[in-house]
């Protein structure tokens, strides 16, 4: 019975550590944004990484073309490309296109957010304000869950270039 009793409140004390890392869905007309979460980050650390899936089910395409938040002194997008064997980073100047009933996943090694001059470090277990602006659907407040820095293990080395090009 002390064991069965032991699993409950371990059972339960996992659930309330793991609930603010649950990320939920915000909806603003036609756009859904889903799961969004950030990876902690180191002291010092100057930039963190936003990800999300974005879904349009409208009949007309959208982009997503900036955000802000309080916590940084910029938000912009980017995507990830190999180049001569070298993964590169580099900026979404003109945004990022969301066809009309299509999603589009931001994620690690791929498009995502950049947190540049961020003001203090991202800590696990806390949550980012982020302020979406899309050209068509217009602003979009979601919370962004902070996750660990292994929260998605296995990403190649990367030469992260951030000047805009």
């Amino acid at each position: 019975m002390k064991a069965f009793h032991h699993a409950i409140v371990a059972s339960s004390l996992s659930l309330a550590i793991a609930a603010p890392l649950l990320a939920r869905d915000y909806v603003s007309g036609a756009i859904t944004v889903a799961h969004p979460w950030a990876r902690k980050t180191a002291q010092g650390q100057p930039t963190g990484g936003g990800f999300m899936v974005i879904t349009n089910k409208g009949k007309a395409d959208d982009r997503l073309i900036g955000g802000t938040t309080p916590i940084a002194a910029e938000v912009q997008i980017h995507t990830v490309s190999m180049d001569g064997g070298i993964m590169r980073m580099r900026r979404l100047v003109d945004g990022l296109p969301i066809a009309a009933g299509a999603s589009v996943e931001l994620r690690p090694g791929s498009y995502h957010l950049m947190f540049i001059g961020l003001k203090a470090p991202l800590q696990a277990g806390t949550t980012v304000p982020v302020t979406l602006q899309f050209q068509r659907a217009g602003q979009v407040r979601v919370e962004f869950a902070v996750q660990s820095m292994t929260a998605n293990p296995g990403m190649p080395a990367m030469d992260r270039d951030h000047a805009p090009r």
